[in-house]
Order: structure tokens, then C-alpha cells, then sequence
């Protein structure tokens, strides 16, 4: 699942693989802003089929986050 979620942001923003480790920051690494949180929130969404609400994206600050997440949703759908 990891390895999905990464191939997918590394199209969609354009930023190697190997950047996204547990730890790092995802803002900092995705050089996101708010438009561009809203783009990610949707690549997942849509490669996933889960849906995130504000809560969940307050919580995301690193990708192990991120990861959590998505599979706390896939696994609860």
C-alpha cells in the first residue's frame, strides 16, 4: 500500500520516491499549500475510495501519518 500511496503523490507532485520516509515533514516535502493539500486529499481519496474530513487532515504532519490513516480507513470500509 505504501509503495501505491508514494508512486501516486511522486506523479502528482512531481518529487522522487525516495524522499517519503515515515519521519519527513509532508508539507515541507510536497511544498504544499492549502490548494495543494486539497489536490492531495483527493489523489487518495480517489486511488483508495475512502473518504478524509477536516479531522483527519488536521492529524497528517508526516507521511507515517498519512499512512496510517489510509490504511485505519481502507481497513474500516
Amino acid at each position: 500500500m505504501i509503495q501505491k500511496i508514494n508512486a501516486a503523490m511522486a506523479e502528482e507532485f512531481e518529487v522522487e520516491e525516495s524522499v517519503f520516509t515515515p519521519e519527513a515533514d509532508i508539507k515541507s516535502t510536497l511544498e504544499l499549500d492549502s490548494l495543494s493539500l486539497v489536490d492531495l486529499v483527493a489523489l487518495v481519496e480517489s486511488n483508495f475510495g475512502i473518504k478524509i474530513n477536516g479531522t483527519d487532515i488536521a492529524k497528517i504532519r508526516n507521511f507515517g501519518a498519512l499512512y496510517d490513516l489510509i490504511y485505519e480507513k481502507v481497513q474500516s470500509k
